[in-house]
């Protein structure tokens, strides 16, 4: 099995843990925007968050990628947002794998902070689409890499 390097250096092993999902078939630009929404939170606010947003009450503020996205009431601060279904629940899926991880380790699951969430593309998978007359087009999906690192904090 290969061994993972993550981009954040200097941890403290004692007191944050660590998830990464791999190769996830999501849209990395959600998963930019998503990474960037729920950093700072702690996991539970997070998860409740991005729960939320599946069932289509909170948007997530979308700032880099937003040509043509629209505009939503529930945001203050920025205009145009996103309901991004997929992400989320595979965002969510690595929230409790991350929690997890920190309750064996000995950490209090009260007191998780999201010090650290980034998206970054993987490999492209390539495949071909059969079409009429004995052709085919391309298609390429692009793969996605997720790491979030927790902290244990002093108070709540």
């Amino acid at each position: 099995m290969p061994r993972y390097k993550l981009s954040i250096k200097g941890l403290d092993p004692d007191t944050t843990a660590v998830a990464t999902g791999r190769n996830l078939t999501v849209s990395p630009k959600h998963a930019r925007e998503v990474c960037r929404a729920i950093k700072g939170m702690y996991v539970d606010d997070a998860i409740e968050y991005l729960e939320e947003v599946m069932a289509l009450k909170k948007s997530i503020p979308f700032k880099r990628h937003r040509k043509k996205v629209g505009h939503r009431s529930d945001l203050r601060g920025w205009p145009s947002g996103r309901y991004p279904v997929k992400t989320c629940r595979e965002i969510i899926h690595l929230l409790k794998q991350v929690k997890e991880n920190a309750a064996f380790k000995g950490l209090d699951d009260e007191k998780l902070k999201i010090i650290h969430a980034a998206a970054m593309r993987g490999r492209k998978r390539v495949g071909f689409m059969p079409r009429a007359f004995g052709r085919s087009s391309p298609k390429v999906q692009q793969l996605v890499h997720i790491e979030l690192v927790v902290e244990e904090v002093q108070q709540k």
